[in-house]
């Protein structure tokens, strides 16, 4: 049942209003809030508010949309049979794969132990064996 902006569920003892709007105190006291957020931890700011966008994430986009030009590029001096167009889009598809390797992070979940060298899994793995006696 709506009326007027309010909507009232069947339990008579729950108002849930869907559309209430803050007053001038609410506003300055959410403002200061998020004042205080963005100097304490600006990227969690960013990803609440949805600007989670970076300057390397910017460029593997760029890289994406270099990519697709070039494949396109590519697709098209196929059909024309212009073997230097063909090249030319092969090089410009390359530039735009080494942008987003360059520009993304992958975040693992766990870990990765750095390997001290030749063997050094095999030095792990005594390690653990002799820790654990």
């Amino acid at each position: 049942m709506r009326n007027r902006g309010f909507r009232v569920l069947k339990n008579p003892d729950v108002l849930y209003i869907s559309n209430m709007s803050l007053s001038d105190h609410e506003r300055k006291l959410l403002a200061e809030m998020e004042a205080v957020l963005d100097q304490e931890d600006p990227r969690l700011l960013s990803t609440l508010t949805g600007k989670a966008r970076t300057k390397q994430s910017s460029r593997a986009l760029f890289g994406l949309s270099i990519l697709i030009a070039g494949l396109l590029l590519l697709v098209s001096g196929l059909i024309a049979q212009a073997t230097i167009v063909g090249v030319i889009a092969f090089v410009i598809s390359l530039i735009g794969v080494v942008l987003i390797i360059t520009n993304i992070k992958i975040k693992s979940g766990t870990p990765r132990l750095k390997k001290a060298g030749w063997g050094g899994n095999l030095e792990q793995r005594w390690d653990r064996r002799n820790n654990q006696e």
